[in-house]
This record gives C-alpha cells, sequence and structure tokens, in this order.
C-alpha cells in the first residue's frame, strides 16, 4: 500500500473516513446542501409583510398619496379595494415563516434567554410604531405581533422542559396545557394573531420532526381560519425547501425593519393626508 495517498473508504453523510497510513481519520466534507436558507426564508417574509402592511397601513386608512379610494378609482382608474385584498392576500405568507423560523431559532440558540429578552425588547420598541401604522393613535388594546412570538417563545421554552423531564403522555399533556395557557395569554393581550398564533408556533414544534404530518397540520390549522387565510398555506412551499442552514447573517433585520416600516408607512399617509 501506498501510505502517501490517502483513500475514502466510507461515506456517513457529509462525514468521510480518510485512510491514511495505518491510521484513520475523519474528514468534514462539506457537500453543497440544496434547498433554502433560513437568510432567504426571513427575506421571503420581510418582503411579504411589507406588501401586506401597505395595503393595511395605507390603503385600509382611506387616504394615498392625497386621494381617497374614489378619487384614485376615477382619476387613475385603480380599484382600491382590489388591489388592497391582492396585497393583503400576499402578506399572508409572511406570519407563517415567522413562526416557522421562530422555532428553529429556539431549537439553534445558544442563549434562550437572551433570545426572549431580545424579543420583549421590540415587544415595547415595536408598540407605538404598531399603534400610530394601524390606528392613527396610541391603542394600547392591541399588541403588535413581537408579543404573539414571545409567548410562542415562552411555551416553547417550559415545553422543552417537561419534554426533557416528564416523559409519555403526562409529558404531552403538560406541554398542550403550556400551549393553551399562552393562548388564552395571548387572546386576553389582544396580541396579533392572538391565540392562534400561540397554538401555530407550538405546532410547528410539536411537529418539528415529521415534516409531511407538520404541513397537513399547519396548513389545515390556518385555512380552519377562514377564506382571509386561503394564500398562507404557500409559506410551506419555502419551509419545505428549507435545507437547515442560517445564509447570510440577519439577525437584526426583522427585529429593526418591523417598527422602522411601520413608521415610515405611518409617516407617508401623514405627509401625503
Amino acid at each position: 500500500m501506498d501510505f502517501k495517498k490517502s483513500y475514502p473508504i466510507k461515506d456517513f453523510d457529509n462525514r468521510i473516513m480518510i485512510e491514511k497510513g495505518d491510521s484513520y481519520r475523519m474528514a468534514i466534507q462539506d457537500k453543497p446542501k440544496w434547498g433554502i436558507s433560513g437568510s432567504t426564508l426571513k427575506i421571503i417574509a420581510i418582503i411579504t409583510m411589507l406588501i401586506d402592511h401597505i395595503g393595511a397601513a395605507l390603503l385600509e386608512q382611506g387616504f394615498i398619496f392625497g386621494m381617497s379610494q374614489e378619487q384614485l378609482k376615477n382619476k387613475i382608474g385603480i380599484d382600491v379595494q382590489q388591489l388592497d385584498i391582492i396585497l393583503r392576500m400576499i402578506g399572508r405568507v409572511a406570519f407563517p415563516i415567522f413562526c416557522f423560523l421562530l422555532v428553529e431559532g429556539f431549537l439553534h440558540t445558544h442563549n434562550v434567554k437572551k433570545y426572549a429578552l431580545r424579543l420583549l425588547a421590540f415587544c415595547v420598541i415595536s408598540e407605538v410604531p404598531f399603534d400610530l401604522a394601524f390606528f392613527g393613535r396610541f391603542n394600547f388594546r392591541f399588541q403588535n405581533v413581537f408579543f404573539t412570538l414571545f409567548l410562542g417563545l415562552i411555551v416553547l421554552i417550559i415545553s422543552k422542559k417537561l419534554e426533557d423531564k416528564v416523559k409519555g403522555i403526562l409529558g404531552i399533556v403538560g406541554q398542550i396545557l403550556v400551549m393553551v395557557i399562552g393562548a388564552f395569554l395571548a387572546e386576553m393581550l389582544h396580541t396579533d394573531y392572538g391565540a392562534f398564533g400561540v397554538y401555530f408556533i407550538f405546532i410547528l414544534y410539536f411537529l418539528r420532526n415529521q415534516k409531511i404530518f407538520r404541513t397537513i397540520m399547519g396548513c389545515v390549522s390556518i385555512l380552519w381560519q377562514g377564506a382571509w387565510e386561503i394564500t398562507a398555506p404557500l409559506a410551506f412551499i419555502p419551509i419545505h425547501f428549507y435545507n437547515g442552514k442560517r445564509g447570510i447573517n440577519l439577525k437584526y433585520i426583522f427585529y429593526l425593519f418591523y417598527p422602522i416600516h411601520l413608521m415610515v408607512l405611518y409617516m407617508i399617509r401623514i405627509l401625503f393626508h
């Protein structure tokens, strides 16, 4: 045998056992993994969310660029109501992706406490832009989507502890009970997507290892919300092709983009009113 050469003798997924002389070593081979990265999913969610909010924060407020819906229709032939429906239908894709990314973030974060505190901080930061964009005034009766994501994360944290410590049916019942409490709090606080949002996050986590069943349950759950969510299941197409890779670092992009874009939309409405 020529001991100067290396011979791959066994492949374990992306690991290759290399024979070199009379010893062996493991070499990690970075095989390209086709699919959609986490950063690409985040960009898709951000773009569809922006499209959705253009409808909700501008068109549905009755004015855009200084013209009412009737004036727009008469002057340039745009049926604002139909345009709004199209924008909102596109926007239905965003929330399921953000929920999926939250679950992935929880599963892979090195510090879940910092993750939770970061979400909580942006709950507070985003509330005023959320109120102004969608209500035109301070309205603390309704809470922005960060509150939904935060409550969902707390449910996941407690569920994981129960999953690790309490096995069998008792553990599953405990996890469901935690989810119900979290959903109840979301409903009481009137968070964006309310109880359904927390439930949906829990479903994506609970079925994380059953890809097909997760997709089926996710689609059925969304469609159960009514015809308004008819396009939301399309979110599971890019989710299905998620390759498990983070992609480019967009860690704080969504956190910052959410309150900033809401404030910008509000300012546009004020300036062109």
